[in-house]
């Protein structure tokens, strides 16, 4: 009820200058994370044990691009460059995927459906204090590609085939959850714009800090049941 309240409250600021740089600040992050799944996929792509792997990685990253499009045709309708939207997000997603380098396959598919889907969850709470027309494309361009159910099904044949991988993965995992949380926070406090959408401004609510504090919570939460999903310890 309090996120419907939120939304319903701030369609009338679409026009605020401040609100407006919050939006655009929130589509330029998820624009550079879809260019980055896109990037990467392909990469992993490559290493893909089988013909069949790599085809389906290449299908996934082909549809992250897609997802790219679309935020960068939305920041082109408001008059903004990808470069300029985007630009500013560089540095902490740089700095997240050289602390979560994976070094295996395996680390690679666990980094994409574990790390990655803990900053779709951020984006998704974010999406609660928008628009309805920039919801509606949060929530399209964070749908899942495909990656899910095919990262589930090769680690767990991973370990049903060696056991002991399952204890480095689960490790790999945790790391990932610490990186991407403090990624996402980092994020939200370097940003004001950004945060002014979380935390609204005058005239315009958003979170207040108990229900910030039940977002990561919830982010926690799911990381546990994707790794449960994998069969991996949280």
């Amino acid at each position: 009820m309090e996120s419907r309240a939120i939304v319903t409250s701030v369609e009338n600021h679409v026009e605020d200058p401040e609100y407006r740089a919050g939006i655009i600040d929130l589509l330029g992050a998820l624009g550079l994370g879809e260019l980055s799944a896109f990037q990467r996929l392909a990469a992993d792509a490559e290493l893909a044990p089988t013909l069949a792997d790599q085809a389906a990685l290449a299908g996934m990253a082909a549809a992250e691009y897609r997802h790219f499009e679309r935020i960068r045709d939305r920041l082109a309708e408001l008059g903004v460059s990808v470069d300029e939207a985007m630009g500013p997000f560089r540095e902490p997603y740089a700095v997240f995927h050289a602390k979560t380098a994976p070094s295996t396959w395996l680390e690679g598919l666990v980094k994409a459906y574990v790390g990655d889907q803990i900053g779709t969850d951020f984006y998704r709470e974010i999406a609660s204090a928008v628009d309805e027309d920039t919801r509606a494309l949060v929530l399209e361009v964070m749908a899942d590609a495909g990656h899910a159910d095919f990262a589930v099904d090769r680690v767990r044949a991973a370990i049903e085939e060696d056991p002991s991988v399952a204890g480095r993965l689960a490790l790999w995992g945790r790391r990932l959850v610490g990186e991407a949380l403090a990624q996402a926070q980092r994020v939200a406090a370097d940003r004001d714009a950004l945060t002014s959408i979380i935390v609204g401004s005058a005239g315009r609510p958003g979170m207040d800090l108990a229900e910030l504090g039940r977002v990561f919570a919830r982010l926690t939460e799911n990381h546990a049941k994707r790794m449960a999903k994998l069969g991996l310890a949280s």
